[in-house]
């Protein structure tokens, strides 16, 4: 037995030496990624511990230390409530919702934009649609309501145009959950294309030449060539979407909804905005929140073992 424990041994320090000297070797990439490194642990994990406040009954006074722990007693009491289920289905609805036109939109975008061949034309209608991306919501979400407005809205005028009524849509629930997922596709998209297009972008050249000796029509190479070059790149972002379900979108819908559209428009964040920083119970707040991240890590890690059996391709 002493042979191969010596044998393992070795092995392992010739692997950590191995290790040792490349970490030495690149350290000057090693030193960028530091503050990085830093950003993530003391934005990301340090964080982590506030976790415990969904278990007890916390008083900021008192602090951790000194508030009651209550188990799961903030996790019932959201499963007994109407208005965190509602928040809870309107969550996932529009989340769906926009992740399959979040996820859809870009990539049309990006074959659509790969396929113009006037250099300055492409330039400016790539600028167009990445600009939305750079204004807050704030900002964009004025926009939008200018633009639906009854009496001096486009959309508006465009209705009686054609014989319609005017209508104020952003008190209209029938509507509110479809100007959620537009005006999110219609800000976010340019920006998404960005990493297709890079993924196109490194497509092999002489494929394509191939393709058009073999006679294939400019569809058929979309579909055939730049479609399957790209899958891996499309299941990474996928996998990724799909994490973030449990977000709908705090700064668009805080912008956005109104009374009127409360039922089809409350969600979990605003929930958790309106229980923990208006009626200041953190306890609850946390609870729900913990409920939510929990939900987004099963649903990520369902989704990387789907997509590790169906293409072989996971983001680990």
């Amino acid at each position: 037995m002493e042979p191969i424990t010596a044998k393992i041994t070795t092995t392992t320090q010739t692997s950590l030496s191995r290790q040792i000297r490349r970490i030495w070797t690149y350290k000057l990439l090693y030193v960028l990624l530091l503050p990085a490194l830093v950003w993530v642990f003391i934005f990301d994990y340090l964080p982590l511990y506030g976790i415990s406040i969904a278990f007890m009954d916390y008083n900021a006074i008192q602090g951790f230390s000194g508030s009651q722990w209550v188990g799961f007693k903030y996790f019932q009491m959201l499963f007994e409530s109407d208005m965190f289920m509602n928040a809870f289905k309107n969550t996932l609805l529009i989340s769906l919702y926009k992740m399959i036109s979040g996820f859809l939109c870009p990539i049309l975008l990006a074959l659509a934009l790969n396929e113009i061949r006037l250099v300055w034309f492409k330039k400016t209608l790539q600028t167009a649609v990445y600009l939305p991306r750079f204004v807050s919501w704030v900002v964009y979400g004025g926009i939008i309501t200018l633009l639906l407005s009854p009496e001096t809205g486009v959309i508006n005028k465009i209705i009686e145009f054609f014989g319609g009524d005017p209508a104020y849509l952003l008190v209209e629930p029938a509507y509110f959950r479809t100007i959620l997922v537009v005006t999110d596709a219609m800000k976010e998209m340019g920006w998404a294309a960005i990493i297709y297009m890079a993924a196109i972008a490194g497509l092999n050249p002489e494929v394509y030449e191939a393709a058009i000796v073999d006679g294939a029509s400019r569809f058929q190479r979309i579909v055939h060539v730049t479609l399957p070059g790209i899958t891996g790149t499309i299941i990474v972002i996928f996998i990724l979407r799909v994490g973030y379900i449990m977000s709908a979108g705090l700064d668009q819908v805080i912008n956005l909804y109104n009374p009127m559209v409360f039922e089809v428009g409350d969600i979990l964040d605003t929930y958790i905005y309106r229980v923990g920083i208006e009626q200041f119970n953190l306890s609850l707040a946390a609870a729900a929140d913990v409920i939510k991240g929990v939900i987004g890590l099963v649903m990520m890690l369902v989704a990387n073992q789907i997509a590790k059996r169906i293409n072989d391709s996971g983001i680990f």
